[in-house]
């Protein structure tokens, strides 16, 4: 294994853009979603949640069985598997007037895009390992943020010169340049002598083995806990500041800034993971979390919205501090599993999106005419995400420097 090669431009770009066909499948319908719900004759909000909340779901499931698939068939058969369901699901989308069907559609999209999403993270641990592998991810994360940033806007561009559907065939047309990209620059990362051969014990002897490493398992219910609360602002970001700010016009660049926020904090950790320790910064990055939405308890505690300027500080501290965890969970759930990463990275996606979506459902259902349950979520899931690590930080072996 290459421990710490000379560093490919090339490479990180590439496994980010692979990545963001996902958040452009996400972020760029956001400021669609009234249209949408008006096409499908949609009249609660919690329905319309479903349109971002169902691509996780989507995400989580697929990737339990591509993942595991790729330890078996190499990296790069599995990501253009899961292109073409993509693409199936995209045509659903933008063809049926039934809610139904949409979900549905929106589901397939979740199941083809988790192939490209956790196969890009499989093809990293094939690569590098250590605090070295959570500063390639760190960086692949850091220009992944950069398509939250652009694609709202891109999304209202859309819709203004054409319809809500174009944004799911600028999708597709993004997807197939990568792909085309994909395949004619990207070696596969597992040799045939390193696949594990195909059985129909293959999922459950990969279980079997994650399950031996209580850290990877930690970090992976971590994972679950912050993408949960974080999903939550995803799925109920338009309606937050379009309903109970009335700032629609402004969404879009909001949730810009925002995403600028967790694009400078994964900046920073690619700059500082090799010297303080992914273990380190995601504890520290934990406390911060739970703090900041705590501090917002107190101060708000009423329900009482507070001004936009306050909100959005708020807000942009507290991804901050996510920007900090997303790529080195990962990477210390993924550090013990380089001989299984297919289905290593394959469950650890699983099992925090299946913990995800019914924490990101549950909430959303409060989120009506305040903020307040998003921050009750942020605090009582970061604190118990600190408990986890302050568990772990009794096993000095789990500690990685």
């Amino acid at each position: 294994m290459e421990q710490k090669p000379h560093f490919r431009f090339e490479f990180v770009a590439l496994m980010a853009s692979l990545m963001s066909i996902v958040a452009l499948s996400i972020d760029a319908l956001l400021p669609a979603i009234p249209e949408i719900s008006q096409h499908l004759n949609i009249t609660n909000n919690a329905d319309n949640q479903q349109l971002i909340t169902m691509i996780f779901l989507g995400l989580g499931l697929g990737q339990l069985v591509l993942g595991p698939l790729s330890d078996s068939f190499g990296r790069k058969p599995m990501v253009y598997v899961g292109f073409i369901i993509f693409i199936i699901g995209s045509i659903l989308c933008v063809t049926t007037k039934n809610f139904d069907m949409m979900i549905l559609g929106r589901l397939l999209q979740g199941i083809g895009l988790s192939s490209p999403r956790s196969i890009a993270l499989s093809i990293i641990r094939d690569s590098f390992s250590g605090d070295y592998m959570a500063k390639i991810v760190s960086i692949v994360v850091m220009f992944f943020i950069l398509v939250p940033v652009i694609a709202p806007t891109l999304g209202k561009l859309l819709m203004t010169l054409f319809n809500w559907q174009s944004i799911f065939y600028v999708n597709l047309i993004f997807g197939i340049i990568v792909m085309l990209w994909f395949w004619l620059r990207q070696p596969e990362t597992l040799p045939k002598k390193r696949r594990i051969p195909f059985s129909s014990h293959l999922f459950i002897d990969g279980v079997k083995e994650f399950f031996k490493y209580k850290e990877a398992v930690a970090f992976t219910i971590i994972s679950g806990f912050i993408t949960g609360s974080f999903m939550v602002y995803l799925s109920t970001a338009q309606q937050i500041f379009q309903d109970q700010y009335d700032l629609a016009d402004m969404f879009p660049y909001i949730f810009a800034s925002l995403a600028i926020s967790i694009g400078l904090a994964t900046f920073m950790n690619s700059q500082l993971v090799e010297k303080f320790g992914m273990w380190r910064i995601a504890f520290a990055s934990t406390i911060a979390y739970a703090v900041i939405s705590l501090l917002y308890l107190i101060l708000f505690w009423s329900g009482t919205n507070p001004s936009i300027y306050i909100l959005v500080g708020f807000f942009a501290l507290q991804f901050f501090a996510v920007g900090f965890l997303f790529g080195n969970l990962r990477a210390l759930a993924l550090e013990p599993l380089g001989h299984i990463a297919g289905i290593g990275a394959a469950i650890n996606g699983f099992v925090s999106t299946v913990m995800a979506v019914p924490i990101a459902n549950f909430i959303g259902k409060y989120i009506v005419d305040s903020v307040l349950p998003m921050f009750i979520g942020f605090s009582m899931f970061g604190v118990l995400s600190l408990l986890v690590f302050t568990i772990l930080k009794q096993k000095p072996k789990l500690i990685y420097n």
